[in-house]
């Protein structure tokens, strides 16, 4: 399994940015390929999660009134979509790829990681 993350950059707070996880699977079966944050100082938290197979979506609840997870099949990725961004977002977001299709949401069920993309939003 492979991810590549981009997408991230400086915007200011209201702006919004979409982020895209390249995502290659290498064996069949059902993942969840979710979306991860972390802070300086903080601990990596989940942002949202969309399984391979039927699309289900789970959002953090403090999220996902802003943020929105889909996935496009043609392309092979997985997107976020972050809308009114506040400087609080401010993070590197990764994503990430479990083998369990029940959409976990700590970082220890997910085996696989891109490399993250860095979000700033300034005031």
């Amino acid at each position: 399994v492979q991810l590549q993350a981009s997408g991230g950059g400086w915007v200011q707070a209201g702006e919004a940015l979409r982020l895209s996880c390249a995502v290659s699977l290498r064996s069949f079966g059902t993942y969840t390929i979710a979306w991860f944050r972390q802070a300086p100082g903080k601990e990596r938290q989940f942002v949202a999660g969309i399984t391979t197979n039927t699309g289900r979506t789970y959002h953090a609840d403090a999220l996902k009134a802003r943020f929105t997870i889909s996935r496009d099949n043609t392309k092979n990725t997985v997107d976020l979509q972050l809308n009114m961004l506040k400087p609080e977002d401010t993070a590197v977001y990764y994503c990430a790829a479990s083998s369990s299709g029940l959409l976990p949401t700590i970082p220890e069920r997910y085996r696989y990681w891109g490399q993250g993309t860095l979000v700033t939003v300034s005031s």
